[in-house]
């Protein structure tokens, strides 16, 4: 017990707060603004830091200060500790989107930040225009390890069935879709309406997020004891329909994502020549932050801002 955090006595804690806005920013300057203070004061702090740790931290390259790899590897840990602490000390105070400065978390697929976080950042730019968004890269569909740790705030999935519930958890539908087939627009093999005969002659691009999971619709094949010839798999959705828009490969993606993927890529939409699932993009988030005032304001303009992109797509 005697030597229990030996090395945060040698650390004023308030120089954490320098060591993250110099990670994001990679600038003295900038750092030095968003924490208002000048930007000598702010070169002072590194140096304290620098003593501390016995590290460089930042080294000048070319305009940018850039991470040493010890920084590299306390920067995760520190964003994560001032988040949690920034978590707890505000939750009682109010909210004010105007001047926020708060981060707030997403766990999220390139699909699922896609399909709502355009939406959201556009509704809240000028509501909150100091308010950070941070995504890392879901795991898991619901990252409920995350969320319980307190490392995120709100995790973006798609599910095809009920979800389990958890305790602690709150689940929210932002909405339900479903799937066709894209094919790129001067297909030799490929126009018009698309027979099971068809699809099942081509090559196919499969994207899986999770690798621990297997695709719904390779599942929903084999159900009715066929298979489709999956040429190449991808554990993103962003190269896919660049991918398929130059090869005859076909690919079968959610109904909102070829819709817009259909205008940049030159893809030609098809409906599939078989059934498939639908599935509901959900929000997941954890019972430890909705006391956080600010957490149940960004929930609302999550609800805000799909309740719009619906109504526009009605229009």
């Amino acid at each position: 017990m005697k030597d229990m955090h030996v090395s945060l006595r040698r650390l004023d804690l308030n120089l954490l707060l320098v060591f993250d806005a110099l990670f994001r920013h990679r600038s003295v300057a900038a750092a030095a603004d968003e924490l208002s203070m000048s930007p000598s004061a702010c070169s002072h702090a590194l140096s304290r830091m620098r003593d501390a740790l016995s590290d460089e931290l930042f080294v000048r390259s070319g305009s940018t200060m850039q991470p040493t790899a010890q920084a590299q590897l306390m920067a995760d840990g520190i964003g994560d500790a001032l988040r949690i602490l920034s978590d707890r000390l505000g939750s009682s105070a109010p909210f004010l989107p105007a001047s926020s400065t708060q981060t707030f978390v997403f766990a999220a697929t390139d699909y699922t930040a896609y399909a709502l976080l355009p939406a959201l950042i556009a509704r809240i730019e000028g509501l909150a225009p100091h308010l950070r968004v941070k995504v890392i890269y879901a795991t898991h569909q619901d990252s409920l390890g995350e969320m319980k740790e307190g490392r995120i705030h709100f995790a973006l999935g798609v599910s095809h069935d009920r979800v389990a519930a958890h305790e602690g958890v709150e689940v929210l539908d932002c909405y339900t879709d479903d799937y066709i087939v894209a094919a790129r627009h001067d297909h030799p093999r490929v126009a018009g309406s698309l027979s099971l005969e068809q699809y099942l002659a081509e090559r196919h691009v499969a994207v899986l997020p999770w690798s621990d999971s297997g695709s719904v619709i390779d599942a929903v094949l084999a159900r009715q004891g066929i298979q489709r010839d999956v040429a190449v798999q991808l554990p993103s959705l962003m190269a896919a329909p660049f991918l398929v828009m130059r090869t005859d490969l076909l690919i079968t993606l959610p109904r909102r994502a070829a819709l817009q993927f259909s205008k940049v890529a030159h893809l030609r939409l098809h409906a599939a020549p078989f059934e498939t699932p639908r599935y509901t993009l959900k929000m997941f988030c954890h019972a430890r932050h909705q006391s956080m005032p600010g957490h149940r304001w960004l929930r609302e303009q999550m609800r805000l801002a799909l309740s719009e992109e619906l109504d526009a797509e009605l229009e």
